[in-house]
């Protein structure tokens, strides 16, 4: 005959506001509010898991509260490590500039480089200029040309405000950073997560190799479909880029371009 379990007095359940719990509960007397008011000057709590959910729901909430009525906007990806001289620069100031003349928001990580030069195009033609920002290990602030400027802690909450009030992608040279934003747009895009918004490369030389290996190997060893490259627009002409972005929004949004 199995043993019958019988909790023994300091296993008692333990109530935590709507939670009960079979083990040892606060010390005798002690109450949720009485722990809240107590002057503890420990402070682990700030460290832990739980917290960090608080924090990552305030960013949410901030992020959603002031990006909520921009209008429609167009997300520039790029390398922080390009210089105002460099050809790329002239390239993502021309986009901003067209951005910003065709109604669009822009949107940036909100660093330097390609970013501040999309900003920058932006904000010389009058268009609203936007930068999110991530908190890294070497600081980086947002560049002077952003006009609504955020900083996130957490790069998921982050991408979350690129994808949600963003309505086309153009991905300018850049490191592991662009790549990464860029397979996620392409990821949400060919999975159905997001609108079929458009993606645009600007680059032909520098995403040339990319996409010979995308159709090389995912195409050929069939991890992805053939159709799956036509995702995207590869270009080294703005001008081409913006009419491959209006276009899209015609059919998407119809209402919009009457």
């Amino acid at each position: 005959m199995k043993p019958v379990r019988t909790p023994s007095p300091s296993k008692q359940r333990a109530l935590r506001g709507p939670i009960a719990t079979r083990h040892e509960g606060h010390p005798e007397g002690s109450t949720t509010d009485r722990r809240l008011l107590d002057p503890n000057q420990n402070t682990d709590w700030l460290h832990t898991d739980t917290w960090r959910v608080l924090r990552i729901q305030s960013e949410f909430v901030d992020g959603f509260g002031a990006l909520a009525e921009i209008p429609p906007a167009v997300t520039v990806f790029g390398s922080a490590r390009i210089p105002e001289d460099h050809p790329y620069y002239q390239l993502g100031f021309e986009l901003g500039q067209a951005l910003a003349k065709a109604g669009y928001a822009t949107i940036t990580g909100g660093g330097p480089g390609l970013m501040e030069s999309a900003n920058r195009g932006s904000f010389d033609a009058d268009g609203l200029s936007i930068g999110l920002g991530i908190e890294l290990p070497h600081e980086q602030h947002l560049n002077d040309w952003v006009d609504l400027g955020m900083n996130f802690r957490y790069f998921f909450v982050r991408k979350t405000m690129f994808l949600k009030y963003s309505q086309a992608f153009v991905c300018l040279p850049g490191g592991f950073g662009t790549l990464d934003e860029l397979f996620e747009a392409l990821v949400m895009v060919q999975t159905g997560k997001i609108v079929d918004y458009p993606i645009v490369l600007m680059g032909t030389e520098y995403w040339s190799g990319l996409i010979d290996w995308l159709r090389q190997r995912l195409v050929a060893e069939g991890m992805i479909e053939e159709a799956d490259l036509d995702i995207f627009l590869l270009t080294d002409s703005v001008d081409e880029a913006m009419k491959y972005i209006i276009d899209a929004h015609c059919e998407l949004f119809p209402d919009r371009s009457k």
